[in-house]
């Protein structure tokens, strides 16, 4: 196995590649002190086990790692050897810098050939993953591998080559991320966790695509299948858990329904106000009076 590290500002391979931070591969062959402390990175950190068997901590939490198992560390995590060494074995990882929103959304750049949509929920997927090890995801080591070969040959085309390698890697491991969370045929689990996933965040404005995203399917099918599970179309549906949130917050008399309709998503109070009606036959205001009466 070739070794190396590429790290930017120090690499000249990397001079084309402002977004790839940094970019490894280490065959271990001795124990050797403060070789793998606990860190913090800046993008997105991708490992693929190659050989080995590896005991890192990842956000506080220990994890043991095999052959074929993919590790996934996001911007501001810590992870590492909780005793600060590298176990025997061979590791590869590519570091990739993330475009940050102004909603605090983590995109990959102008680099990426993927479309707005398709990188929106990417970031909502990285973001949301709730275990950062995928298992036997030997296609993330290969496409490592051909990245890895790219950067050392300089053939003809390698720079968007390159860069379409590192959107085939995220869409592998998003890919893998929605299967290992949703199992197959069993829509009912796949569509609890679509749920909590929106419940997290439902001041994002989300998008059919993002959620058919990560419920791991194409927006046709998607579509298909929540309006036979639910009698609603996936947006329809979203609102109404906008709308199960915001009757919740009502009942806080100390949180302004301004407030309310912002942190459930919708783009003004008046939004909000036109809405709830609509659905409940009262507006906020007369929900929340309503309500505080019957207390």
């Amino acid at each position: 196995m070739l070794q190396f590290l590429y790290q930017q500002g120090a690499a000249s391979n990397l001079s084309l590649f402002p977004h790839i931070l940094e970019l490894g591969a280490k065959k271990n062959a001795s124990i050797q002190l403060q070789s793998f402390p606990e860190q913090v990175v800046e993008g997105v950190c991708i490992y693929f086990i190659n050989e080995g068997r590896f005991e890192w901590k990842i956000t506080e939490q220990p994890h043991v790692l095999f052959p074929g198992d993919v590790v996934l560390i996001l911007p501001g995590q810590k992870f590492g050897n909780e005793k600060g060494i590298l176990d025997l074995g061979c590791i590869t990882w590519m570091q990739v810098k993330f475009q940050k929103l102004e909603s605090g959304e983590l995109v990959p750049g102008k680099w990426s050939g993927l479309s707005d949509h398709e990188s929106m929920a990417v970031g909502k997927l990285l973001t949301l993953n709730s275990n950062p090890v995928l298992s036997k995801l030997n296609d993330a080591g290969r496409i490592l591998h051909s990245i890895a070969y790219e950067i050392h040959h300089h053939e003809l085309g390698f720079v968007t080559r390159i860069n379409q390698m590192i959107d085939e890697l995220l869409i592998t491991i998003t890919r893998q991320l929605t299967k290992q969370n949703n199992p197959p045929r069993d829509f009912p689990k796949v569509f609890m966790n679509l749920e909590a996933s929106l419940r997290k965040d439902l001041s994002h404005q989300w998008s059919v695509e993002e959620m058919a995203a990560i419920a791991g399917m194409g927006t046709t099918l998607f579509n298909e299948r929540v309006k036979n599970f639910t009698g609603f179309t996936p947006i329809n549906y979203l609102i109404n858990i906008r709308i199960s949130e915001a009757i919740k917050l009502l009942k806080k008399k100390d949180v302004s329904i301004t407030d309310i309709a912002l942190d459930t998503g919708f783009y003004s109070s008046q939004h909000f106000s036109t809405t709830f009606k609509k659905l409940t036959g009262y507006t906020p205001g007369e929900f929340r009076k309503n309500n505080s009466y019957h207390e």
